[in-house]
């Protein structure tokens, strides 16, 4: 079976190479790459490494290195077929089928690809041709090298209306071709079509392998319409998940161990002229979570660099909205806000690679962007204004999808409003708690009037006690499932680690198998051995036994890894449906134990509802198990 070079690159994309190789090789973290010991020859001292931001792996020991797919077939000797699909699971791609109209489709993306490139060297023709004076000035004012124009191939379109569509006509192109690769503008009101870009600088935009996909074009007339025009999406491009110059700046991320992306092309070319290779840009867009993505698959903290100008800052306060839900350990933003009025360009030109060197080594995190964003300018005279500010970082930190991160923002943010509004540091209480604290005064429960008076059964309640239950059987099922197939709490490995459990064992479980796969990871067996080794054996082997889960077939060591990752899947929605209720309960009966009302006396009779039809609910496993042999039952 052939497969098109798209969909080997989003396999690639999405599954990191030590994700696939810790399967075979225990792995350490050592700076910005993995390593081990070789698997093809026996060795004492590790000398095979995985480099996720270059996508391969290297065995110095046996001469050898590759890719995701060479790996498995080089270690276990699986045809590359095998090797794909095993991948394209791993990814959560469905095969592509090897249908007529599939080979048709690809087909057509080549041809797009074809046409595309065809362009892109048109284009560089009529910069270097007589037409293309007025732009080459134009790039020689910007100081645009010669060197800069050729690694990022700038070009020019000349102003006639069908000059490029001409051009790719006499290689063989279709209008219909030109049309759906976004080159020529059509529509039922237009009898003939003509070229998109005309009298415009052009920066092809290319996909992650370096292929043309796109074109931004910038025009040479003043009063043009568009300043900036981008080519539209298309069956190669979409613009809100790709960068520009991500081709050329995933090495040289990895290399400085940061990636710096800016807001336009030509700062993009400066900064790359002036050492920092490791700049990109969206395209004319406020960055998207896809956009996130592919910078978090370069370095850790990635910088977003803004112009000086109110646009800039509004552009980096719809950064942080877009990142909030994203971001976890390891995974975050850094911001540099460049002097009123400047962009990265003008600000290398005005005082050179220092300058640039010293905006982006004082990076603000993202945090202090969001408090820059919520509080200054901000009137905050009224307890309601001061209330208000309150609720709102409430609910921003009560967006962030990683629950351990979610706490310490609300730590961090609730500290924050003590000392502005002059009250000391809360000492942290489990992130349960988002109000400011008075300094040795706050109990929970307390108010201005004294304390607050709860029923005998609330505070007998494991809430108000703070009693540990034994593991719940929902609980049960996810640390299950888990425990008996490795490969799937590998793939959900950041998941499991900002899971909460009620139990104190459940959650021993979940630190231990966090760590066993942050160190290496391995077979079953060797998960078992490590929770023997963790004291944690005998709450394996009673878990193993509960009856709740003996007859669900995906819970077992045998079922296939699909089944599981789907009984998992659905597991996890019960489970952070359960939490954000019994969350949203504590609040209402601290409310009701200060101040009843109507309202929340409502709104706790609804949530005890959702809770009772949440601890019946089934989510049902329908088309799964046949891979095993089994048939399928319901949680």
């Amino acid at each position: 079976m052939r497969f098109s070079p798209s969909f080997l690159d989003e396999i690639r994309a999405r599954v990191p190479v030590s994700e696939v190789v810790r399967h075979k090789v225990k792995l350490k973290k050592q700076g910005r790459e993995w390593r081990g010991l070789s698997p093809f020859n026996a060795e004492k001292t590790p000398s095979f490494y995985v480099n996720d931001q270059k996508m391969r792996w290297f065995d110095f020991s046996a001469g050898k290195s590759g890719d995701i797919f060479d790996f498995l077939t080089e270690s276990e000797g699986a045809s590359f077929p095998e090797a794909v699909e095993r991948l394209a699971a791993m990814a959560g791609l469905p095969m592509p089928l090897e249908t007529n109209e599939q080979r048709v489709e690809e087909q057509k993306r080549a041809t797009l690809q074809e046409v595309s490139e065809w362009a892109a060297e048109f284009f560089q023709k009529q910069l270097a041709a007589p037409a293309g004076r007025e732009a080459r000035a134009y790039l020689d004012r910007r100081q645009v090298s010669a060197a800069s124009r050729e690694k990022f191939r700038l070009g020019f379109a000349p102003a006639e209306r069908h000059a490029l569509r001409d051009y790719l006509a006499g290689k063989g192109a279709t209008v219909e071709t030109m049309i759906e690769a976004g080159l020529l503008i059509h529509g039922d009101d237009i009898p003939v079509p003509y070229d998109r870009f005309r009298n415009r600088v052009m920066f092809p935009i290319c996909d992650r392998g370096g292929r043309v996909i796109a074109f931004g074009g910038r025009a040479m007339e003043a009063d043009a319409q568009a300043k900036y025009l981008n080519s539209p999406e298309t069956p190669l491009f979409h613009k809100g998940a790709t960068l520009y110059n991500l081709h050329n700046a995933r090495k040289a991320a990895h290399d400085a161990g940061t990636v710096i992306a800016v807001e336009g092309y030509m700062d993009v070319i400066a900064l790359t002229a002036a050492g920092f290779a490791h700049a990109v840009a969206p395209l004319g867009t406020a960055l998207t979570p896809e956009q996130c993505n592919l910078l978090w698959r370069m370095a850790e903290e990635p910088i977003l660099c803004f112009d000086g100008d109110k646009a800039g800052l509004k552009a980096a306060f719809r950064a942080v909205d877009t990142a909030l839900p994203l971001i976890g350990p390891g995974k975050t933003l850094r911001f540099v806000l460049l002097p009123d009025g400047q962009d990265p360009d003008e600000l290398l030109r005005a005082g050179g690679p220092g300058a640039v060197q010293q905006a982006v080594s004082q990076t603000l995190p993202l945090v202090d962007l969001l408090w820059m964003r919520e509080t200054e300018g901000v009137a905050l005279d009224t307890p309601e204004r001061r209330a208000g500010l309150e609720r709102r970082l409430r609910e921003i930190a009560g967006q962030i999808g990683d629950e351990t991160l979610r706490r310490y923002y609300g730590e961090e943010l609730r500290d924050r409003l003590g000392r502005l509004f002059g009250r000391a540091p809360a000492a942290p209480a489990r992130g349960r708690d988002f109000t400011p604290r008075r300094s040795g005064a706050y109990r929970p429960g307390a108010t201005e009037a004294g304390p607050v008076r709860i029923s005998q059964s609330l505070a007998n309640s494991p809430l108000f006690r703070g009693v540990k239950p034994p593991i719940a059987p929902r609980d049960a099922l996810i640390l299950l499932i888990l425990m008996n197939h490795p490969d799937v709490l590998a793939a959900q490995v950041e998941e499991v680690a900002g899971l909460e459990f009620a139990s104190n064992e459940a959650a021993a479980l979940r630190d231990a198998f966090v760590r066993w796969t942050e160190t290496g990871g391995g077979e079953r067996a060797d998960l078992m051995q490590h929770l023997e080794e963790s004291g944690l054996g005998g709450v394996a082997s009673r878990l193993e036994g509960m009856v709740a889960h003996a007859a669900l077939w995906s819970v077992r060591p045998e079922a296939s890894p699909a089944d599981a990752a789907e009984s998992l899947r659905q597991a996890l929605v019960l489970h952070r449906r359960f939490w954000a209720l019994n969350k949203e309960l504590r609040a209402v009966e601290a409310r009701l134990a200060a101040n009843s009302s109507e309202q929340d006396l409502a709104r706790l009779r609804d949530i005890q509802t959702q809770l009772s039809a949440l601890d019946g609910a089934e989510a049902a496993l329908e088309g799964f198990g046949a891979s095993s042999g089994r048939s399928t039952r319901s949680l």
